[in-house]
């Protein structure tokens, strides 16, 4: 059974979110200690473990040719895609190392092994191709990378099947979704173990360990994960760190506080009840103290790897929640909807949920 497929509870779960968690006085009390931890850590040197997955992280950024977001939120350099093949441009031959799909796939197979073709996708819809006119509700289609290659296999014309077979992968790649496939691709890189750090095509997996990991350090517990979760404003940042946001509807108002505390109340219930599961992981790659900026690197960010640059406050340099840019809507004057007209000042990249650093022990 593939992990992409959601289990029956999960849905229900997720049909029914609870109300925003607030914290009480004991959940004051918990994020006090937890944030003692996370102070304690955080004046320590960047450990050699952490400064190598920062380095994996700008090594697959610039070997994938990445995107580059400035402080302002500003795409500034747009680089290559997953959906891209590489061609010969008259200067260079074509290299399979240079196109974007090969690189993913590189993260998939480090995840699943021989098992990556049954973990990806390629989506569809009943007739699609052939329809002359728009049709609605038209049947979803999920076969895997396995069944289209294994299709494939049948074609006798050397050409065409190898054709065939990459345009599988590269299906499969741009429609299943693969940054946290990357975070666990530059994490193992760096030579952690999977009792430290569970690595998964879901962020959730190891944001959920962190939470975990830091209520046992509460509790006085020992614990072998890699990560625990620090309260994202008050936190210094270092590189090897992982900083998080989130896309869940019903927490689209909630502060990051909120979530954090949603989070820490669903730990003693089992996978399938965990509610914040629309979530982006990015690695804290490089911190420029004099500018208060840090780069953080992530995957499947405009269908790529992309180096993103934000703001830090103050002389502790902690994050910063003005990641808004310089925008407005009077800025933008083509003719919009209403909708659109309601969210035109939220042109910057970095203007994200954001809720919480997963600092490296």
């Amino acid at each position: 059974m593939r992990i992409l497929v959601c289990a029956t509870a999960a849905a229900i779960a997720l049909a029914a979110h609870p109300a925003p968690a607030r914290a009480d006085g004991a959940g004051a009390a918990f994020w006090k200690s937890v944030q003692a931890a996370c102070d304690a850590t955080a004046v320590k040197p960047a450990s050699e473990p952490a400064r190598r997955i920062a380095q994996n992280a700008i090594d697959e950024f610039n070997l994938f040719g990445g995107h580059r977001i400035d402080a302002n939120g500003r795409l500034f350099h747009f680089g290559v895609t997953a959906a891209e093949q590489d061609k010969e441009d008259g200067k260079h031959p074509a290299s399979t190392d240079h196109a974007g799909w090969r690189q993913v796939l590189k993260y998939w197979q480090a995840l699943y092994g021989d098992d990556a073709a049954t973990m990806t996708e390629a989506l569809g819809y009943s007739g699609a191709s052939t329809a002359t006119t728009p049709k609605d509700g038209a049947e979803l289609l999920r076969p895997s990378a396995a069944d289209l290659l294994h299709a494939a296999d049948g074609v006798s014309d050397p050409d065409v099947r190898e054709t065939l077979r990459e345009a599988a992968w590269r299906a499969a790649i741009v429609d299943t979704p693969w940054s946290a496939a990357f975070i666990s691709y530059v994490v193992r890189k760096a030579g952690v173990a999977a009792d430290a750090f569970q690595f998964s095509n879901a962020h959730r997996a190891y944001i959920y360990d962190a939470f975990a990991t830091s209520a046992a350090e509460v509790a006085g517990k020992t614990d072998s994960h890699l990560y625990h979760a620090c309260p994202l404003g008050a936190t210094r940042p270092r590189v090897g760190d992982i900083l998080c946001n989130q896309r869940e509807p019903d927490l689209a108002d909630a502060s990051d506080a909120v979530v954090r505390e949603r989070i820490r109340g669903e730990l003693g219930a089992g996978p399938d009840t965990r509610t914040v599961r629309s979530t982006h992981c990015e690695v804290v790659a490089s911190i420029d103290a004099p500018a208060r900026k840090m780069y953080t690197i992530g995957g499947n960010v405009l269908q790529g790897v992309v180096a993103r640059k934000l703001n830090l406050r103050g002389h502790g340099l902690k994050f910063s929640a003005e990641q808004k840019g310089r925008c407005g809507a009077g800025e933008w004057t083509l003719p919009q909807s209403a909708v659109q007209a309601k969210d035109a000042d939220q042109c910057s990249l970095n203007d994200r949920k954001w809720f919480v650093l997963l600092q490296l022990r």
